[in-house]
């Protein structure tokens, strides 16, 4: 594995982010505020106090650590040619929409997505450079 510069941290891996090490990340990280997004939702997807306390100081973390890519013109371009690319694959791009859109920000921003799940973003390897951590 390469490891970059600057990069994009899929949602997948602020979550495990404690847990890796910092060899398999870029020096220079940042998010898509599409993950925020997911982020944002997390606590109220848990009906466990105990996980919804987790997921809420996580979502607090990213916050205060990240200032995220916002989706703008450029990403909504850029989505575009994603939606194409995995559709091409005859795989279906709605069932991924949030992922897509955070692989959209990292083609606008000209920077490699980090991911803990790479098959999330088959297809794409001619738009983006996708690396599994």
């Amino acid at each position: 594995m390469v490891k970059h510069v600057r990069g994009v941290l899929d949602t997948s891996v602020l979550i495990d982010i404690e847990s890796l090490g910092s060899d398999v990340l870029p020096d220079e990280m940042t998010i898509a505020a599409v993950s925020l997004a997911e982020l944002a939702a997390g606590p109220h997807a848990a009906t466990d106090p105990v996980e919804r306390a987790r997921r809420q100081e996580r979502l607090q973390r990213v916050e205060a650590t990240f200032h995220p890519l916002p989706f703008g013109a450029e990403a909504a371009r850029a989505y575009g040619q994603i939606y194409a690319a995995v559709s091409a694959l005859g795989r279906n791009p709605r069932r991924r929409v949030v992922d897509l859109l955070i692989a959209a920000t990292a083609l606008a921003a000209g920077l490699p997505l980090y991911t803990r799940n790479p098959s999330d973003f088959e297809g794409l390897a001619n738009l983006i450079e996708v690396v599994g951590v």
